[in-house]
């Protein structure tokens, strides 16, 4: 097996082709990762929660990492790490363009509102609705490897 750096677009290709990542934060020197889907648009990830420790974490500490991953194979593999800054998109005038934004990015799969739990906008019967939290990710760095077969 031969790895190597990927370059910037290579990294982009990756992060544009995936929609699932390991998101990784930290609060009181304790680290968290969780799986999450996201839609990427440079500079940017987009993504969508129901409130929980990840987002408590993540406001608490907004720095964050996240690993996007292609694996063909244990010898033909993609990784992708981006490190960045959480922010979230509220509902609220100021934010509503930027937050229908996000919405409209991750629509676009099957099912992006998992592992959200919820589909915003519905709520079991009887219980009170639960807010989503939408936010974006600030990208400061992007970096990937990859592995290749060696050649028979």
């Amino acid at each position: 097996m031969i790895v190597k750096e990927m370059t910037s677009k290579d990294c982009a290709d990756v992060l544009s082709r995936g929609h699932i990542a390991h998101l990784a934060c930290a609060k009181d020197n304790r680290p968290y990762v969780v799986p999450i889907q996201y839609a990427f648009e440079s500079p940017s990830l987009y993504g969508f929660s129901m409130p929980g420790q990840k987002i408590d974490w993540l406001r608490a500490n907004p720095q964050v990492c996240v690993q996007v991953g292609e694996i063909k194979d244990n010898e033909e593999w993609r990784s992708v790490v981006v490190e960045g800054s959480y922010e979230e998109l509220p509902d609220n005038p100021q934010w509503h363009d930027e937050r229908i934004h996000a919405w409209s990015l991750l629509e676009k799969r099957a099912n992006w509102w998992e592992p959200g739990a919820l589909k915003p906008g519905t709520a079991v019967a009887g219980e009170k609705a639960i807010a989503p939290v939408f936010f974006t990710i600030h990208i400061d760095s992007i970096t990937g490897r990859q592995s290749t077969a060696r050649d028979s």
